[in-house]
């Protein structure tokens, strides 16, 4: 049976607010307040984050801090690598979004010939480059690198040569080329969105389960419409950004928005979805503690991680049985 391996990521350099650095610790807060045993029962690795260097002045306006990050991006993928290497399932608690795209480079690293799907459970598409980025922040971009994307297109800005060249060594990170297609990325309750995303979406024909459309198939429904969609890929990874939730519940993360699930559904919905026995692993990500009052968005995190950790051990068992 494969055990779970927590692997901590404090790094917030793609983020805009600052603060999720502080994610990791404010979920085993909440732990220890539910009398949890969750943080005893596996072990878990911290990947060198670089957030000293946010004191530093930043000289990638178009891509903020994208060297650092680039250099946490690549411990990311190393530590992924091994952790499936040694036969264990890799559970990444992450700062910001950017970090997914290093999991991402890890697991394709693992498995450069079977062909990977990624369920986006966010409010966020984050598929903007260095070329169509408003912000700069780079927690914007982890699809569009993964998907070898520019958007041209839609491009908006002129990012310095040094910045494409971060850009262009972080889109070759774990692989070469696209690390998945299009069709095998499936996003839930996107809500918030640009224009330059939207023109992607479109073009590219990428799925986005919209909350309303949850609401009227219900979670077990879109789970396994989801699952089945991806019916062509070997390996999953579903990466879970807390500001999924209805800006109700998710103050506590540095761009909440409205409509969006709630932490039973949520719960539910990470559930359903880890049963498939093709999902390698799983990323929580974003939670803010300094955006938040009395750890709300940290302890609806831990109950969610806990049914998402459930599932996971009791697909193992279950596999053990089988085999």
């Amino acid at each position: 049976m494969k055990k779970v391996k927590l692997i901590e990521v404090r790094s917030e350099l793609g983020a805009g607010t600052r603060g999720a650095s502080m994610g990791i610790e404010a979920l085993r807060v909440a732990c220890w307040d539910k009398g949890s045993d969750y943080f005893k029962r596996f072990n878990s690795v911290s990947v060198p984050d670089l957030n000293y260097t946010l004191f530093d002045k930043d000289v990638f306006p178009n891509a903020h801090r994208i060297d650092s990050i680039l250099t946490v991006q690549k411990n990311i993928s190393n530590i992924v690598e091994q952790t499936i290497h040694m036969d264990m399932f890799p559970l990444v608690l992450s700062g910001d979004h950017s970090n997914a795209h290093g999991t991402i480079a890890g697991i394709k690293a693992t498995y450069p010939d079977k062909t990977l799907g990624v369920i986006w459970i966010d409010a966020h598409a984050d598929i903007h480059s260095p070329f169509t980025s408003p912000s700069g922040n780079v927690h914007g971009m982890p699809l569009a690198m993964a998907l070898n994307l520019n958007n041209l297109d839609r491009q908006i800005n002129e990012p310095e040569p040094e910045t494409v060249f971060f850009w262009n060594s972080l889109k070759k990170l774990g692989f070469d080329g696209p690390k998945l297609k299009p069709e095998h990325l499936v996003y839930i309750v996107v809500r918030d969105t640009e224009e330059p995303e939207d023109y992607l979406i479109n073009k590219l024909g990428i799925k986005n389960f919209t909350y309303k459309e949850l609401m009227i198939k219900g979670v077990e429904q879109v789970a396994e419409e989801t699952l089945e969609r991806l019916h062509n890929c070997d390996i999953i990874y579903v990466s879970f950004d807390v500001d999924s939730l209805d800006s109700k519940f998710s103050k506590g993360t540095g761009t909440p928005v409205e409509t969006g699930l709630t932490v039973e559904e949520a719960k539910a919905l990470c559930y359903y979805l880890l049963q498939d026995e093709r999902v390698v692993c799983y990323e929580m990500t974003e939670i803010n503690p300094t955006l938040d009052t009395e750890n709300t968005m940290a302890e609806n995190a831990f109950d969610i991680l806990e049914a998402a950790t459930e599932a996971i051990l009791h697909r193992e068992a279950k596999s053990k049985i089988i085999h």
